[in-house]
């Protein structure tokens, strides 16, 4: 079924007006929606509609709700990804992913052995944050995370001070597992957790050392040395599954 993001301004009356452009033309256009078909829609207050599709003219969809409630395609907690974009197609698949799977937000984040320089970075970020709009209505999730701007280790690394639990994944440093982790600090309800992937080159020297000296926990996934955009999939899914086996407390 459909699913697209609307403003509650245009309910009215379990009735909903969709006479944007965007979404118009998806619907009428390119989907060719017809009277009787059901829909999706979800505002800005995470309130999910199921509706009838009622009338279509050439400028206004309108549809009948026939059933509301708040959306629970969510996480508990707060899940947030920075990562060193990667030069490839892969990172257009990291920022996908990482959303289908829940993450609120997505850091880019000029690393030392970054693949790209800050100025090609700055250009692509309007193109991924549509890529997580796309995504977000294909899992139906309850709203659209945010790419935010490009951030440094350093200015990660300070949301320690803002209540944000910092956890980065170094495979040829660390034995620790994030199961061990979570089983001495797990992950509760409301949580802010920020996951580092670094760039295909690793973490440098000197970043191991800013980890170290900021009591930045450093993890491993496991004996094999995996791609960066498989290491994001397996680190997020796997703190998610640790908090709904082990966590929710």
């Amino acid at each position: 079924m459909p699913h697209f993001f609307i403003n509650s301004q245009n309910v009215i009356n379990n009735k909903i007006s969709i006479c944007d452009k965007e979404n118009y033309n998806h619907l009428a256009k390119s989907l060719r929606i017809k009277k009787g078909e059901k829909l999706l829609l979800i505002d800005e207050n995470q309130i999910q509609y199921e509706t009838v599709v009622e009338n279509i003219t050439n400028k206004e969809i309108t549809v009948y709700v026939e059933n509301s409630y708040k959306s629970f395609r969510k996480l508990d907690f707060r899940l947030y990804l920075g990562q060193s974009p990667l030069r490839s197609n892969a990172q257009s698949v990291i920022i996908e992913k990482a959303t289908e799977l829940g993450a609120d937000g997505i850091y880019p984040v000029i690393t030392d052995n970054c693949a790209l320089n800050k100025s090609v970075i700055e250009k692509k970020i309007d193109k991924w944050q549509r890529i997580m709009y796309e995504a977000s209505k294909q899992c139906e999730r309850a709203y659209t995370p945010k790419c935010f701007e490009t951030s440094s280790l350093e200015d990660l690394i300070s949301l320690k001070n803002n209540g944000y639990k910092i956890i980065a994944f170094c495979e040829r440093l660390s034995k620790l597992t994030l199961h061990e982790y979570c089983n001495e600090n797990p992950v509760k309800k409301d949580d802010k957790i920020i996951i580092i992937i670094g760039p295909e080159g690793g973490f440098s020297d000197r970043e191991f050392e800013l980890f170290k000296k900021n009591d930045v926990p450093m993890l491993t996934l496991g004996n094999l040395i995996l791609k960066a955009e498989t290491a994001v999939i397996v680190a997020l899914g796997n703190l998610i599954y640790e908090y709904e086996n082990y966590g929710k407390n």
